[in-house]
């Protein structure tokens, strides 16, 4: 007997995915994005992404199903983000998810966003080991966590305490003049500039800092590291060096990053980083951490670019996780939550 078929949507901001996932065999999976209906506001409008998933979803559902060569009825279960995220975009995704799980009689799971951007991986690489470290890095999130069961049991071990990962980066990015979003900007700069041409700070990595946050990051005071730099430069009538600015501020970022995960591994005994996330796309934090990871003994998996952002794909791999794990279905009642914590797997 074939294994479940899972339809994961994803609705979380600006991204409207639809997947269709087969145990850990993906089928089909098919992203709309408004990205560009943004960019001209220089970030996320809620009401415009709201908006745009309702004008999205019906043809990505259509798509999708096409794609993947089944019919909606030979779906055994709908996933769909219940956070975290932008309120009115997950209220779209979660009523769409709802109206197909009551018509067509099967259960529903509201999963975490967050752990969906592991739990994809097993798409790509195969099954998780007993237990292994993540690491989430996005726009939003950037958190260690302590996995044991993609679908059950996951611990957060640290997370920033202030900005992202790939917020600090467009936020540089700014500074820098670069278009929005700034991230993969400052990503393709930095290849051409010299990454140790400045010391910038690595938060909360030394000392007492780190003494009293092992796991924990920091990027606000880096990015106002980097303003300072290029304000000096240009109050004095200077040239910023685009290039090594951007090289020396993604190499301060990856190596904060890198550093915990690996001493988390090693805290907890394991010999598994899983990286997801938006910002795992960066190609200095894929190079230092495979780097790293070897020297080290530890498996460094890391999902494909096309996996990095928001997709339908993490949430149903992550649905189809909760079957495989006995996990009961959500209410249909089920609210969505903005600030929905990690170690909350299933709303």
């Amino acid at each position: 007997m074939s294994e479940p078929l899972v339809l994961g949507i994803e609705s979380s901001c600006d991204e409207t995915g639809v997947a269709l996932v087969r145990g850990r065999e993906l089928l089909a999976d098919v992203t709309a994005s408004s990205m560009d209906e943004h960019a001209r506001f220089g970030g996320i409008v809620p009401e415009v992404a709201s908006r745009a998933h309702l004008e999205a979803f019906v043809p990505t559902l259509d798509a999708a199903l096409a794609r993947a060569g089944v019919a909606l009825a030979d779906v055994d279960a709908v996933a769909v983000t219940a956070g975290p995220g932008l309120v009115g975009s997950l209220t779209v995704g979660a009523a769409a998810a709802k109206a197909l799980a009551l018509a067509l009689g099967r259960p529903l799971y509201g999963v975490n966003h967050v752990i969906g951007h592991i739990a994809v991986d097993e798409l790509v690489s195969g099954p998780f080991p007993e237990r292994f470290i993540g690491l989430v890095v996005s726009g939003g999130h950037t958190s260690l966590l302590d996995v044991r069961d993609i679908a059950t049991d996951v611990v957060e071990l640290g997370q920033t305490l202030d900005d992202a990962a790939g917020e600090a980066f467009d936020k540089v990015g700014r500074l820098l003049g670069l278009p929005y979003p700034g991230g993969p900007h400052v990503d393709r700069l930095s290849q051409r500039g010299d990454r140790t041409a400045i010391r910038f700070p690595r938060g909360l990595s030394r000392g007492k800092d780190v003494a009293r946050h092992p796991y924990d990051f920091s990027f606000s005071g880096l990015k106002t590291a980097v303003a300072r730099y290029v304000e000096g430069i240009e109050d004095a009538g200077g040239e910023v060096p685009v290039a090594d600015v951007a090289a020396s501020f993604s190499e301060a970022v990856a190596d904060v990053l890198v550093s915990k995960a690996l001493a988390a591994c090693q805290y907890a005994g394991c010999s598994t980083l899983v990286i997801g996330g938006g910002f795992s796309a960066n190609s200095r934090l894929r190079e230092l951490a495979a780097e790293r990871g070897s020297r080290q003994g530890i498996q460094v998996r890391i999902p494909p670019i096309r996996y990095c952002t928001d997709n339908g794909a993490m949430i149903a791999a992550l649905g189809s996780a909760m079957l495989r794990s006995g996990v009961a279905p959500s209410a249909l009642g089920l609210a969505t939550d903005s600030g929905m914590p990690l170690e909350t797997i299933r709303a």
